[in-house]
């Protein structure tokens, strides 16, 4: 089996993390791996061994018209690429729907296609609607991160659901972490730099609960970071961190996780970060709805809460920091479901979909 696994903008955000889990399980099983993705960035799917890597071009741009013009050339060079490169017995394995390209190719050289879809809030809808049409089109099978991605975002193919996982060296680190004993109160936001993200609702949070440090890690570089919040004024309670390529120390030194994403204009359709502060433990607050609800069990290993609710989700706060054994008693019960979501599963499920 050859796989050839296609992704457009590496970087540290969620969808490409996934994928290097997921090619690092196939080279392990001895598996013939290549990836296309874009030149010129660092990300988790930089310099994986027994990986295979073709770059082709792709900018990333503000200006959403200028973007799109930029997907639509990077598509015509990939497609171009693959067209040469691919074999009908190969696994096309397309990571996100901005791929297109490689659905088209893997669909006209008749290999077996495989979409992972990891989104579903994505302007504008004529752009949705026409990416999706791809997927429907030109897929042999659809994995979804979550059964709530799956049932809003329906095609025709075969589908399955594929949870994302923590590393097992990721877990590792977090059980030789992790503690109880917390120097003090801090409440722990990693996210994109976007307005749909709570990035807004997380400044208010900290402006509302003067007595707690308010942590915010965000996948962007200190001069966005700056240009975001220059007509903010940012409490001393407040401090905001660029891209991390390592986020075990945040997550260690945290008292509780939340996603305060707008569920009007993005809805999560897993929560990594979510995941990930389970396994140190951490009590989450999040939106009502989406794959996130499918993590967090309702007043067990978290509270399910809409962002716009500052004075509700500062009541959260208050009490789970305030009261020593319902705090561990949420504590213990985000690890424990932290457990089901484990590499092995991950590995042996990616395998069975590539091989059926």
């Amino acid at each position: 089996m050859r796989v050839i696994a296609v992704h457009l903008l590496n970087d540290y955000s969620g969808s490409p993390k996934v994928l290097m889990q997921l090619l690092k399980g196939w080279t392990k099983n001895n598996i013939e791996t290549h990836l296309f993705t874009c030149s010129g960035r660092d990300g988790f799917l930089s310099d994986i061994p027994k990986v295979s890597n073709h770059f082709y071009w792709y900018q990333f741009a503000k200006n959403p018209f200028i973007r799109l013009g930029f997907l639509s050339i990077s598509q015509i060079i990939l497609a171009f690429k693959l067209f040469f490169f691919l074999k009908k017995t190969d696994v096309l394995y397309v990571n996100t729907v901005l791929p297109f390209g490689a659905g088209i190719i893997g669909k006209i050289k008749g290999c077996k296609v495989i979409y992972h879809i990891h989104e579903t809030s994505m302007k504008p809808k004529i752009l949705k609607k026409f990416l999706f049409g791809i997927v429907s089109w030109s897929a042999t099978e659809v994995v979804y991160v979550s059964n709530f991605l799956a049932n809003k975002e329906p095609t025709k193919n075969k589908k399955s659901v594929l949870y994302n996982v923590l590393e097992k060296s990721f877990v590792e680190q977090a059980n030789l972490s992790f503690t109880t004993e917390k120097t003090e109160k801090i409440v722990l936001m990693i996210c994109s730099l976007k307005a749909y993200k709570g990035v807004n609702e997380f400044l208010k949070l900290a402006l509302l609960n003067s007595k707690f440090t308010f942590k915010l890690v965000v996948n962007a570089s200190q001069t966005e970071i700056d240009n975001y919040f220059k007509n903010d004024i940012i409490p001393t309670n407040l401090l905001v961190y660029p891209t991390q390529k390592d986020t075990h120390l945040f997550y260690k030194e945290a008292s509780v996780l939340v996603n305060l994403s707008d569920i009007n204009l993005w809805v999560e359709t897993f929560g990594l970060t979510v995941l990930e502060g389970m396994a140190y433990g951490l009590p989450a607050i999040v939106p009502p709805i989406g794959g996130v609800v499918e993590l967090v069990d309702e007043g067990k290993n978290g509270f399910l809460i809409d962002s716009k609710k500052y004075t509700l989700i500062s009541e959260k706060l208050n009490t789970i920091l305030s009261n020593p054994s319902l705090y561990n008693a949420i504590s213990k019960n985000a690890i424990e479901k932290s457990q089901f979501f484990g590499e092995d599963y991950f590995e042996n499920e990616s395998i069975r979909i590539l091989s059926n």
